[in-house]
């Protein structure tokens, strides 16, 4: 059962509770990848027994990522060498994505323009189109996914395509991709240069935007849906607005102080450190009036916003950066968002925080 973190306030606060593991609440996970269920080339701990735990007790899997380079059988062949049950037709991407976006404009059978990789030559092949390299074939569309091999020499055929009135599709509009060395391009700052040139701005598909999650969960066949991410601006800004809850992970790119920080459009209904998320139940948040102040209260946790501070009960005023339990993490979002919608003008300062896994 999901309850309400306090009735009338749901929308407000953001975090709800589950008395159920997840994996028995809800049908369908709809699952980021690298910084979820892998991180680059290493593994995730608790990812593979999660995920697979979580098929064992019904849960339907969809593998959904903004990586338009990869095949649905290259994905499922890097997660199952991180230990984790897939098959590609449980793999929905960005490509796939973008290949469904342009169907709703171009006819099967028209030729595009593919400026990427095998994932979305393969999606488009698959969407019935016939797919080129260069604009002397009059595309009707050009196709954008990140790829390394995007050059100099492939964008500008995306170029002259669009400047002879090609659509230009995105997959997806991250501006940067994570990397075992940091922050490289993403296929929006790919997309940027071209549009610079063309001034025509493309039609984007892949996260934020709704469309992939809903056309994922299509595919899936499900309806509890839970989507299940490491990024707060693509991930759970893309879970928000398809109006699925979300669950989010520490094993990627947002951080704990981010989630404490974030909006009402990208916070996610539910927190843990890692994909255990999916097979556990979530304490219920809830208001505790003790000597007339008000705290945030998540099993024996308890914490409270003073003089835009946080502050945690039995720890004082956090002031610098250190380490809090999950359920002491979760008192504190559930306290933070409270304040940031309950007053206006009054910023938190908040350090830098690890969570300690269970």
């Amino acid at each position: 059962m999901i309850t309400s973190a306090q009735p009338g306030t749901q929308e407000r606060v953001g975090l709800l509770a589950a008395t159920e593991p997840l994996c028995e609440i809800h049908d369908v996970a709809l699952l980021d990848l690298d910084g979820v269920c892998f991180a680059g080339n290493a593994r995730i701990a608790h990812a593979a027994d999660s995920v697979n735990g979580a098929r064992s007790a019904g849960m339907r899997m969809s593998f959904v990522t903004n990586n338009a380079s990869r095949t649905p059988q290259a994905v499922a062949d890097k997660l199952a060498d991180n230990g984790i049950q897939a098959s590609p037709a449980e793999v929905f991407s960005a490509a796939m994505d973008g290949a469904a976006l342009l169907a709703e404009h171009v006819p099967a059978g028209a030729t595009v323009l593919v400026v990427g990789g095998d994932g979305v030559r393969e999606a488009l092949i698959d969407q019935g189109y016939q797919v080129t390299d260069t604009a002397e074939h009059r595309p009707a569309a050009v196709v954008q996914g990140w790829d390394p091999g995007v050059d100099w020499a492939l964008l500008s055929e995306a170029l002259y395509a669009i400047s002879q009135g090609a659509l230009h599709v995105a997959t997806n509009l991250d501006s940067t991709l994570p990397t075992e060395r940091g922050f490289a391009l993403g296929n929006g700052s790919l997309v940027a240069a071209v549009v610079n040139a063309t001034g025509v701005q493309p039609l984007a598909g892949g996260k934020p935007t709704p469309g992939i999650y809903q056309r994922a969960l299509a595919r899936a066949g499900g309806s509890r849906p839970l989507a299940v991410g490491d990024r707060l601006n693509t991930d759970l800004v893309g879970a928000r607005t398809a109006g699925f809850p979300g669950l989010h992970v520490l094993t990627g790119v947002s951080r704990a102080r981010d989630v404490i920080l974030a909006g009402p459009h990208e916070r996610p209904s539910y927190l843990h450190t890692d994909l255990r998320g999916l097979t556990e139940p979530h304490p219920a948040p809830h208001a505790v009036e003790i000597e007339g102040a008000t705290w945030w209260q998540v099993s024996q946790q308890r914490a409270r916003v003073v003089g835009g501070r946080l502050e945690l009960d039995g720890s004082g005023l956090l002031t610098e950066p250190g380490a809090v339990r999950l359920d002491a993490y979760r008192a504190l979002v559930a306290a933070a968002w409270d304040h940031a919608d309950t007053t206006s003008g009054d910023s938190l300062q908040v350090p830098e925080l690890d969570v300690l896994a269970p």
